[in-house]
């Protein structure tokens, strides 16, 4: 065994500045995340069926997250006493300042990955699989994790924080190649914009999850100073938030996005107009009433006998007389419009 002859990471004396500086980070990101979990609450409604397993997913990560921030700050506000203007640390509670991040992560990683492939367009058993391994191979990216570098030897074992960080990263590895293959395969079946922004919901998710073994990794190469326990406990506040708000958001557009899609493509309904950044995607539609006829958001039915070779695009006939009422040429649907939805912004539409 290697065992470092300094002091835990947790058990540091901080400076002033130091202190308040990681007070302040801790503070910001349990503020970011309970905005984001009022945001997904409030919102949830604006995504179709096939995709709110997606929003349900944020809202449990928000809630735990936000929850283990008020643990952690509780546990940091009162894990120090401000002692001939430092603050030392109370051994009992301090050592309680870095592993309810560990408590957090072991709930909230698994479901990230869960929340990604709810917006992919994988299904049937391949999803089921895809889901249960990547969210096993999140809970053990985790655990492994904490074994090195809280379980043995107290973090304090180099050697056990090189083998245990090694496994975990393989787990990481394996992450990496299987989300990046369910993005890939999903962006051909959505628009260029939906796909976009998936692509950019994995790089922020991944991109972030690459920041937790950087941090881990620090004490096999430096000392621990008070310093390197407020640049850690900074950069785990800010990964957090970017991987959880900044990802969720992402998501939540694309969810969005896919939701006006089905709409328009005939296969699903919403009962509102669905907008994304003030650009209209999609009419509200009902679902079919009975005798084959559509009823829409605004409460007016459509037999629609002209589109009995068509029954799944009911939303087509609406479209164009819709267009027609507000003089808009001769009703035709602009290119795209059968398959994407009609994108208009508010001004378009009066």
């Amino acid at each position: 065994m290697d065992v470092f002859d300094t002091p835990t990471p947790e058990l540091q004396t901080m400076p002033l500045g130091l202190y308040d500086l990681v007070t302040y980070s801790i503070v910001a990101a349990g503020f970011a995340l309970f905005a984001y979990f009022l945001y997904s609450w409030t919102s949830r409604g604006e995504i179709g069926v096939r995709y709110r397993p997606a929003v349900l997913a944020g809202l449990c990560i928000a809630a735990v997250a936000t929850l283990s921030y008020l643990v952690l700050f509780i546990r940091w506000d009162t894990g120090f006493t401000l002692t001939d203007g430092v603050f030392t640390p109370n051994a009992e509670a301090a050592r309680a300042t870095i592993y309810p991040r560990y408590v957090d992560w072991t709930v909230t990683v698994p479901l990230l990955t869960a929340e990604l492939l709810a917006v992919c367009s994988l299904a049937g058993a391949r999803a089921r699989n895809l889901r249960f391994s990547t969210m096993a191979a999140a809970f053990l990216m985790i655990l492994t994790g904490f074994l090195g570098s809280q379980v043995l030897a107290e973090g304090r074992d180099r050697t056990a924080l090189v083998v245990w960080g090694l496994i975990s990263t393989a787990f990481y590895a394996y992450l990496y190649v299987a989300l990046i293959g369910a993005v890939r395969s999903s962006m051909s079946s959505m628009s260029v914009e939906a796909g976009r922004s998936l692509r950019n919901a994995a790089i922020v998710l991944l991109g972030t999850f690459g920041v937790y073994p950087l941090v881990y990794a620090v004490p096999v190469f430096v000392d621990v100073t008070p310093a390197w326990l407020t640049g850690m406990q900074v950069a785990y506040s800010a990964a957090d938030v970017l991987a959880k708000v900044g990802f969720g958001v992402l998501v939540h557009k694309v969810a969005k996005m896919r939701t006006a899609e089905d709409v328009a493509a005939g296969i699903d309904t919403h009962p509102e107009s669905v907008w994304v950044s003030n650009v209209h995607h999609s009419e509200g539609v009902l679902p079919a009433m009975a005798g084959g006829r559509t009823q829409f958001a605004d409460n007016t039915v459509d037999d629609a006998p002209e589109f009995a070779d068509h029954p799944r695009h009911p939303h087509e006939h609406h479209e164009v007389e819709h267009l027609r009422e507000h003089g808009l040429g001769d009703g035709r649907v602009p290119a795209g419009g059968a398959r994407h939805g009609a994108t208009r912004t508010a001004d378009d539409r009066h």
